[in-house]
Order: C-alpha cells, then sequence, then structure tokens
C-alpha cells in the first residue's frame, strides 16, 4: 500500500487486496425531495470468491473465511457481504446485500456486479478517487468513492430521476 496521501486521498494500488477483511458501516440516506432521511449501522465483509463460484451465477456463493487487510489474493475475487439495522422514518429493520468484486481489466481495479452477476460498475482506487455511474430503468445511480486511509474510506450515491432524489453518504472503517 501507497503510504501517505495526496489531494486529502489515499491512493490503492490493489483495490481488491485493500478492501479485504471486515469494514464496520453507518450510511445516511436522504431523501432530497421529501426530506426523509435514514440511517444504517453494520458490517461489510469481504471474502475471497475461487473460480468455481464464478463459473455459474446460478449457483449459491459460498465464500471462505475474511482476509486480514493487505494479504495477497489468491482468489478470484471478493463476496462483499453487509448486514446491520436500516433506520427508516423511526422503523429499524434488518438489511443485507451481497456484491461481488471480480478483478477489472486492469491491474488493481475491480469489476463490480450485482450478486446474480449482473454489472454494477467499474472501480479504480489507484489515485485514491473513483467516479462510477450505474444508469437503472429511469434513474441514474453516481457513486463517488474516496479513499482515506489504509483504514477508511467513503462512498457517496447521488440517485436522481423521475421519482428518486436521494442522497446516501457511507463511511467504511475497518475492523483491527
Amino acid at each position: 500500500m501507497a503510504e501517505g496521501t495526496k489531494d486529502g486521498v489515499w491512493p490503492v494500488p490493489d483495490v481488491l487486496a485493500y478492501l479485504a477483511g471486515t469494514w464496520r458501516v453507518e450510511r445516511t440516506v436522504r431523501d432530497l425531495a421529501g426530506g426523509a432521511a435514514g440511517h444504517f449501522e453494520g458490517t461489510t465483509v469481504f471474502k475471497p470468491l475461487d473460480a468455481g463460484e464464478l463459473l455459474d451465477a446460478g449457483e449459491p456463493l459460498d465464500a471462505g473465511e475474511p482476509l486480514d487487510a493487505g494479504e495477497p489474493l489468491d482468489v478470484c475475487g471478493l463476496l462483499h457481504e453487509e448486514s446491520g439495522v436500516f433506520t427508516w422514518q423511526g422503523v429499524a429493520r434488518p438489511a443485507e446485500r451481497t456484491l461481488r468484486f471480480l478483478p477489472g481489466p486492469t491491474p488493481g481495479t475491480a469489476d463490480v456486479r450485482f450478486a446474480d452477476g449482473r454489472p454494477f460498475h467499474g472501480l479504480d482506487l489507484s489515485g485514491g478517487r473513483h467516479v462510477a455511474d450505474h444508469p437503472c430503468a429511469a434513474d441514474l445511480y453516481r457513486g463517488e468513492f474516496t479513499v482515506r486511509d489504509a483504514d477508511h474510506w467513503r462512498t457517496v450515491w447521488r440517485v436522481g430521476g423521475p421519482a428518486k432524489d436521494l442522497l446516501l453518504t457511507t463511511d467504511y472503517a475497518r475492523v483491527v
């Protein structure tokens, strides 16, 4: 991992090695049109995927144990499993999501996919910051990823469309 920061961001030469492990997650969700707000607290675990898990998106995704930060990856990607509690308008509910982070088109990058294999977005944190777009029906999801240091990163997703005007800000802190 690179030492130090540049312009308040931390360059990451290998996004999969950086993300591997367990992260504490705090997310705020704001409905910019209606003024409602929500909050998510939980954990995200990035576990290694092996080649067999990539062959058929219809197969269950079994992952190994979480990796230690910076551990070399002898796997074909990472399984991202997020779980916690989402509170919206005073009502708290369990929430979870699963993504797959596969090696990207150039060394050190990732191709982020939904659990079923559909493309989500690319990710290149070699400069410490990345902007990704994901069109979804009539909505556009635009995410900015910023690595602050070896143990902290943030995503800010702006979701706009005919029925949505949302801002989702997520802070990740490595669990040591």
